[in-house]
């Protein structure tokens, strides 16, 4: 390859809405290894619901686009589908709880077929790479960022819960992408928007922020992600995303596979790096795959003026891009083409199993654990957009009635700790911690389906059977009915 092909294998572009053609066009000239579709990228049918066949054809036109270059490997179609907040794509496919809905429920078989099941709806549509599971261990409500994309504060369980997922999206043919080394679930600033500093030491690191890490290393997974986080006992004032002695820290994990930076045009790199100057930086610290450079031109003219140049390498970006290729070529004899008729599930086919993952996560932290919790009616207050309609729709699913009895509270992302008699989380438990109703339940999510795992336990007619996968202020993690 050349070095100007080289320097395209190494970068994974966004683009802007529905300029498919003049991407494909980019992609073809700069030889680019693929591209990440991004919210404003899906294709939405008249309903507003994803036009699946569109997205198919869109994720074929960019692949064709690589394989013009003659590569004999195929093309990186990515996505952020993490379930819970981070879901590029919405109906017809199955809508998912929150992440921490796996740590909640605390069966690793059920995390693996639900890897497979969200990933299972991918690979119809052309994605063969999505940037999750999120295996970062989260520290509660000082965590910003992760909260309930974290499955769990316990770095133990984020690791066998990140393994499982991640494992399940490989027997479904989708290549998974553990998230953010060095850990972005014990720092307390947003990394899109500014510079977290990560304060710990390495043996503190080692103990909580890289274990799942290092499970994922063990279990042979693919990708990790390196995140926009400064670690002074690595190196003070870089992000990690850039960090040669972060990189080094990463593979002395015993890491051989690709490691690709989060999106490099986040507020932490791109204030600081701005041009080509973060890709180059990311490379010669050891990054293999430079996700979303915010000119992938300029980081392409930037690569390559390097290697002319000397300033970088010429053996490190033939290691990076053999990476990225043999994990390509790894992947396509390991599973079909992406967007092969018949393999992978139908859009929406993996429902009963997201509705299993709520059901079985549900937790209830005060109250009694049997017995209906309303008395056939109850009254509901709070929640975000259309989380009020939703419940009213579940609970009439249940037999109760709306507009009597106890005072219901719903809590969404970032909502205050609320009184009333029951008090319902649906994102991170934390705000319960605050509360003044005697009835405590976090739900994890705010589906369809977690919202009759909800109306199921109100009416006495299903357990809740999670347990908190972290403290609650005076709850402990493994707070639950027995």
């Amino acid at each position: 390859m050349s070095p100007e092909q080289k320097a395209g294998q190494v970068l994974l572009p966004f683009f802007t809405g529905n300029q498919v053609e003049a991407h494909a066009a980019l992609i073809q000239r700069l030889h680019l290894a693929g591209s990440i579709i991004m919210g404003d990228n899906v294709p939405l049918d008249a309903q507003g619901n994803v036009d699946v066949a569109a997205m198919g054809a869109v994720n074929q036109r960019l692949l064709q686009a690589v394989a013009a270059d003659g590569r004999r490997w195929p093309g990186i179609i990515g996505v952020d589908q993490e379930g819970g907040a981070v879901a590029r794509l919405g109906a017809p496919l199955t809508a998912w709880p929150t992440p921490m809905s796996y740590g909640a429920a605390g069966n690793p078989d059920l995390t693996r077929k639900a890897g497979k099941g969200l990933a299972g709806e991918l690979t119809p549509l052309g994605f063969d790479l999505d940037f999750a599971p999120d295996t970062d261990v989260t520290i509660g409500p000082t965590d910003p960022t992760i909260g309930a994309r974290s499955m769990s504060a316990d770095p133990a369980a984020a690791a066998t819960h990140g393994v499982a997922f991640s494992q399940g999206m490989l027997d479904a043919g989708v290549l998974p992408s553990v998230k953010h080394f060095p850990g972005h679930g014990s720092v307390t600033a947003d990394s899109h928007l500014s510079l977290p500093v990560q304060p710990a030491g390495i043996d503190a690191l080692r103990a909580r922020d890289w274990k799942p890490f290092q499970a994922a290393v063990a279990a042979g997974l693919p990708i990790i992600m390196t995140g926009h986080i400064a670690v002074p006992a690595l190196e003070p004032g870089v992000p990690s995303s850039l960090s040669a002695p972060s990189y080094a820290a990463l593979r002395g994990l015993g890491f051989k596979g690709v490691a690709v930076t989060d999106a490099l045009n986040m507020g932490a790199v791109d204030n600081q790096y701005p041009a080509g100057a973060a890709a180059v930086k990311a490379l010669a610290a050891g990054a293999d795959l430079l996700l979303m450079p915010a000119d992938v031109a300029q980081a392409h003219a930037a690569i390559v003026q390097a290697i002319a140049a000397g300033t970088l390498p010429a053996a490190r970006l033939d290691d990076a891009a053999q990476r990225v290729a043999t994990m390509m070529i790894w992947h396509a004899r390991t599973t079909p083409p992406p967007g092969t008729p018949g393999a992978g599930a139908p859009a929406g086919s993996a429902a009963a199993l997201s509705a299993q993952v709520s059901a079985s996560a549900v937790t209830l932290v005060s109250g009694p654990c049997a017995g209906p919790l309303v008395p056939g009616a109850v009254r509901v207050a709070g929640g975000g957009p259309g989380d009020r309609e939703r419940f009213e729709a579940a609970a009439a699913r249940a037999g109760l009635k709306i507009g009597s009895g106890p005072l219901l509270n719903l809590i969404g992302f970032g909502g205050r700790p609320a009184g009333g008699d029951i008090a319902v989380t649906l994102d991170a438990p934390w705000p319960l911690q605050g509360s003044s109703a005697p009835v405590k339940l976090a739900l994890y999510g705010h589906t369809d389906a977690a919202f009759d795992a909800l109306a199921a336990v109100l009416a006495g007619k299903a357990p809740a059977p999670g347990k908190l996968p972290a403290a609650v202020g005076p709850f402990p993690a493994g707070t639950g009915c027995p």
